[in-house]
């Protein structure tokens, strides 16, 4: 080596050793940050959808339980009428359903399913005070299933 030249002296270029991968870039920790919230708020959203949801759960419950023990009295279409009026009161609170009666009660059941025949909503409505009722158990609980079914959150 020639011991007046400066540049003999220099080392070739080396590059440094790689980082590891802890900690990671300030990118990574926003980005962490932002799964995290997004997997947070996803859990929440369905937490909530579920609770408000439960209602009808219960209330197909409900109707099983009074499918179970299906007779043509009056006193089992009471019990059907009031099941459907405890979740229209949960599903629709500012209109008061729970209130209506006769003529008013068969309307709004119509209204807020209209895929449901007027002169079985009618029967089904007059069978919990009529002597005989104008509708089968079987045909009153299909009736308020697909009631049941067409409300949505």
């Amino acid at each position: 080596m020639n011991q007046g030249d400066p540049l003999a002296q220099l080392r070739d270029i080396h590059l440094p050793e790689p980082g590891g991968f802890w900690p990671p870039a300030p990118g990574w920790w926003v980005l962490a940050a932002l799964v995290l919230i997004l997997v947070a708020a996803v859990l929440w959203w369905v937490w909530r959808r579920h609770r408000r949801n439960r209602w009808i759960h219960d209330a197909k419950q409900e109707l099983a339980r009074l499918s179970a023990s299906a007779r043509s009295d009056n006193d089992w279409f009471t019990e059907l009428n009031a099941l459907l009026k405890r979740c229209a009161r949960q599903r629709y609170p500012d209109q008061h359903p729970d209130a209506l009666s006769g003529s008013q009660w068969t309307d709004f059941l119509a209204r807020t399913e209209p895929t449901l025949e007027r002169q079985q909503v009618e029967a089904l409505v007059n069978a919990a005070w009529r002597p005989s009722p104008g509708i089968e158990p079987d045909q009153a609980r299909a009736l308020a299933e697909r009631w049941l079914g067409g409300q949505k959150c």
